[in-house]
């Protein structure tokens, strides 16, 4: 049987040309993911990543006006790959129960390496968003580029789960605030439990970042508002 060939769309106005419509652009995307973990999106630079890929800073510029251009891209595609997973997660379960749990496990565990994007390092990247990716939309510019549609997958799954929250309990009033404090909040226990142990309870071999966050949520939406 042949393989189901998988794409993740990104928004049009985050490239100036696809990336992953050439070697290059392909090969753009993964350097610079394997720099910005190792270096920090700070000391990045397209210079760094030109020496890294043997290719000519300005050729990166065909692709990306700039490096703020391409972390919203890779935080972009992140959500994409996620709202993939999700859908798959949930799609023809009837329980929203089973659903709500699927969910929160996707948004809040440590992710494995998805063979379907060959040129994509998950886990690598998946770093990057945990210590990265508020850098993408702390900025003076958030509003223009949010009306641009920077940002649209990441509200898209935070939308997709509000929208399972409100079959189990569809009085509850803050599903969104819930949803988005919740995938924010796993990032800083997942960081804080790699540099800051003391702030979080992670313990080696449980799963209680999970835990915790399926407490939280079920116990949220299940009291009266």
């Amino acid at each position: 049987m042949e393989q189901l060939k998988i794409q993740i769309l990104i928004n049009p106005a985050l490239y100036v040309r696809n990336p992953e419509s050439t070697d290059l652009g392909r090969k753009i995307v993964s350097a610079s993911i394997e720099m910005i973990d190792d270096l920090g999106f700070e000391t990045f630079t397209f210079k760094k990543l030109g020496t890294t890929i043997g290719s000519n800073e300005s050729s990166i510029y065909r692709y990306f006006e700039s490096k703020h251009a391409l972390l919203v891209y890779l935080v972009s595609w992140y959500w994409s790959w996620i709202e993939y997973k999700l859908v798959f997660l949930t799609t023809n379960i009837s329980d929203s129960e089973a659903k709500l749990l699927n969910a929160i496990e996707l948004i809040t565990k440590d992710v494995t390496q998805d063979s379907t994007f060959s040129f994509i390092n998950e886990v690598t990247l998946h770093r990057i968003i945990v210590s990265e990716s508020s850098k993408a939309y702390h900025t003076k510019d958030i509003d223009k580029e949010n009306a641009k549609g920077f940002y649209k997958t990441y509200k898209r799954v935070v939308q997709r789960i509000s929208d399972i929250v409100l079959e189990i309990n569809q009085a509850y009033a803050f599903p969104h605030m819930l949803i988005s404090t919740v995938i924010e909040g796993a990032h800083h226990q997942r960081y804080f439990s790699e540099h800051l142990p003391s702030l979080t309870n992670k313990e080696e071999g449980q799963n209680t970042i999970v835990k915790f966050y399926t407490d939280l949520v079920f116990r949220a939406i299940k009291l009266k508002n």
